[in-house]
């Protein structure tokens, strides 16, 4: 949306997980022209969920697109859960992103149990689903198409659709008519212990 001149901020409620914070990586979105509004206490050591008046002014801005990372539990959609009047009153798209192959999160059963306890703490229903089953630089083709089922089964049960299915780059050209709704993504954020991708066909 950026790269389209759209104006986009994200905000970054996910308050409780220390790891792979949008915050830590405020220069990459720089970069192209994305604002970063943060708790107070995001990028220390303390997990408190002090959020100031720069969160609420998102909602009075009429231009561009405000995205909210709130982590994948309740404990971070209770911070979104203040604001849910407002996100009512503007109109909103709350996605919930699954990863089949994440512990916790085996069976469409255990995925829709975690999307109505954030359905709760937030107090906003959700509107969709984001399939980004992977197993980190492990994935390949089959990876992401033996979890198409378990998306189906989940849209049902949920009665909700999938948005997309979210594919590494390097994997797309293989994929794209294979996948309803594919998503090519680069990945930016690398552990120091991780090599580069070997290129298909390699190991």
């Amino acid at each position: 949306m950026a790269r389209e001149g759209k104006k986009v901020t994200v905000v970054d409620l996910d308050v409780v997980n220390p790891y792979f914070r949008t915050t830590d990586f405020k220069d990459e979105f720089a970069r192209v022209g994305i604002d970063i509004i943060s708790p107070t206490y995001a990028n220390s050591n303390l997990d408190i969920p002090a959020l100031g008046a720069q969160v609420q002014s998102v909602f009075c801005d009429d231009e561009g697109y405000a995205l909210f990372d709130v982590g994948g539990d309740d404990a971070g959609a209770a911070a979104m859960g203040r604001y849910s009047a407002l996100f009512k009153e503007g109109g909103y798209e709350h996605l919930s992103v699954f990863n089949c192959y994440r512990y916790l999160t085996r069976s469409p059963e255990e995925s829709l149990a975690i999307i109505r306890e954030i359905e709760t703490a937030s107090r906003l229903p959700v509107t969709g689903l984001v399939n980004a089953s992977n197993l980190g630089f492990e994935t390949g083709e089959e990876t992401i198409l033996d979890s198409l089922p378990y998306a189906g089964e989940l849209a049902a049960q949920t009665g909700l659709p999938v948005r997309c299915t979210l594919v590494r780059e390097e994997l797309y050209p293989a994929l794209k008519g294979r996948l309803p709704a594919p998503f090519p993504v680069k990945i930016l954020v690398r552990q120091p212990w991780q090599k580069e991708l070997p290129r298909q066909g390699q190991e």
